[in-house]
């Protein structure tokens, strides 16, 4: 039976999203700059973006757990209502005189972990309320919101603190998540709730998740792939900073960045009115190989020109990476496991970033030492690699039976 679109619906949602999304970018950049001139320490900001994540990766599964038992409606109310406690705290301290990086720390721990929430159950909903037709629209939709903390924010931020200073922008960020609770709710009204089910424990309901997963080969190569992609996107964010500053300046460097992140709002634009309508195996492995070229040019010279032109052919195809990834895991979940299975694919794909911060940068320094280039040289050639990888990992995906049959599903 073909289920009712809600389509207007799931707009009314992806619109309070990427509210939310703007006020958490102008948060972020606020604080990176506010950060810097306190300590002059990369590293400090490196921990609150630490702090920022490891909640949302540790916390992620229960929480998948958690959208499968409860309405997941409010699930995404709490956590985003909630995660507006650590923005709170955090103007407060400021008001007081400023806040140190232990209470910003304290902040950003309290609001990432009502965060954790969020994803698991936002995904969840999207299959709750929208037909298999239109899950790729939705997807390229989902990735515009996401994009817009990394080139609209910057540039609203930018522009506010030349007038204002940081408090201004954390209060314009708690008023988006009013905003977010709101569209929520009334989406919420509009759509019955699903009828409840019977619970079992909660370890047991994580193991059922695992299995849903891990019952089809295909989804296991989901997990590989998605962990890979997040792999070579954070190796991307941590090494084109030294390269780019190796030759340039930090104002070349932002307008690079914004460049280059631009490519997935075109793309996503073109996604979320077009959409993909079969194929998608055939795509995901196309946009990986072209994806895996445009990185592996970024690392080939000192030339912004070069760069940002890769750069942004690069994140261009991220989008159809995450769409043909996103549908081939919808059709092949049950809606009822929805919520855990995301979380899980969330929790995978998270580790990839984790696992790029810790190890590029080493890479990097201990590759320069090796051959005595430069931070910025030995960071593009590392960059280079990996985009050799990633290519030949979109070449691969194409011969993977398992991976061909999701999609007869």
């Amino acid at each position: 039976m073909q289920k009712k679109s809600n389509f207007n619906k799931f707009l009314l949602l992806w619109f309070g999203e990427l509210i939310s999304s703007v006020g958490g970018g102008l948060t972020s950049f606020g604080l990176s700059v506010y950060i810097f001139n306190i300590t002059g320490s990369a590293a400090n900001m490196a921990l609150v973006m630490l702090l920022s994540s490891l909640p949302i990766l540790i916390l992620g599964m229960p929480a998948g757990v958690l959208a499968d038992r409860y309405d997941r409606r409010n699930l995404m109310m709490i956590g985003d209502g909630l995660s507006a406690i650590g923005v709170i705290y955090i103007l407060i301290c400021m008001i007081n005189g400023g806040a140190t990086l232990l209470q910003i720390c304290i902040g950003i721990l309290i609001s990432s972990v009502f965060s954790s929430l969020l994803e698991p159950s936002y995904k969840a909903t999207i299959t709750d309320l929208l037909s298999p037709d239109e899950y790729s629209k939705a997807s390229g939709m989902v990735g515009i919101a996401g994009g817009a903390r990394y080139l609209i924010s910057p540039l609203i931020a930018g522009f506010l603190l030349s007038v204002s200073d940081i408090k201004l922008l954390l209060i314009i960020d708690i008023c988006t998540f009013i905003v977010t609770v709101l569209t929520t709710r009334v989406v919420k009204n509009n759509i019955k709730s699903k009828k409840n089910i019977k619970k079992e424990g909660f370890i047991k309901e994580f193991r059922t998740g695992w299995k849903v997963i891990t019952s089809k080969k295909g989804l296991i190569y989901i997990l590989i792939i998605s962990s890979l992609v997040t792999f070579f996107i954070g190796t991307f964010q941590i090494l084109a900073e030294p390269l780019v500053l190796d030759f340039s300046t930090s104002k070349i460097l932002g307008i690079g960045e914004t460049i280059c992140a631009s490519g997935m709002i075109f793309s996503g634009i073109y996604l979320g009115v077009k959409g993909i309508k079969k194929g998608y195996v055939k795509i995901l492995s196309r946009a990986l190989l072209l994806a895996g070229v445009g990185m592996m040019i970024v690392g080939l010279k000192e030339d912004i020109y070069l760069i940002c032109i890769a750069g942004f052919f690069f994140f261009f195809m991220l989008p159809f990476v995450n769409n043909c990834l996103d549908y081939l895991v919808r059709i092949n979940v049950l809606e009822e496991y929805q919520g855990r299975a995301w979380s899980i694919i969330s929790f995978v794909s998270q580790a990839g970033y984790v696992i790029a911060y810790a190890i590029s940068g080493l890479l990097a320094d201990k590759f320069s030492l090796i051959t005595g280039n430069s931070i910025g040289r030995s960071s593009g050639v590392i960059i280079s690699i990996a985009g050799i990888m990633l290519l030949l990992t979109g070449i691969m995906i194409y011969f993977i039976k398992p991976i061909k049959e999701l999609e007869k599903n």
